[in-house]
């Protein structure tokens, strides 16, 4: 978070640029990726940022409570080394080929 509100060490916007999307786990060793997805979309600089959850979860509960806090997009992470090189790939493509993205 303090990267991405550009605090602490991270002050400087040039040396921490905005991502133009966020990859998030649900499973984060500190802070929750469900509290981080709540304070993205709770930041009126950040709100408008995509968010795609790619986590190992596959419970409808995170599916459902991701959605309703604002993700952009639920991919549970494939398990094989090749299949998740092509979701990457893939959602690399639609993220920054096909979608307009609002500006930063």
């Amino acid at each position: 978070m303090d990267f991405l509100q550009h605090r602490g060490r991270y002050t400087n916007a040039e040396e921490a640029p905005r991502p133009d999307l966020i990859l998030l786990d649900l499973n984060l060793p500190k802070l929750d990726g469900r509290q981080v997805l709540q304070k993205i979309r709770k930041d009126a600089d950040l709100h408008n940022l995509p968010v795609v959850v790619l986590t190992t979860s596959e419970h409808e509960e995170d599916v459902v409570h991701s959605y309703d806090s604002g993700c952009n997009s639920f991919i549970t992470k494939p398990v094989d080394i090749l299949t998740f090189m092509r979701t990457v790939k893939e959602l690399g493509s639609y993220w920054f080929e096909l979608v307009t993205l609002a500006p930063s």
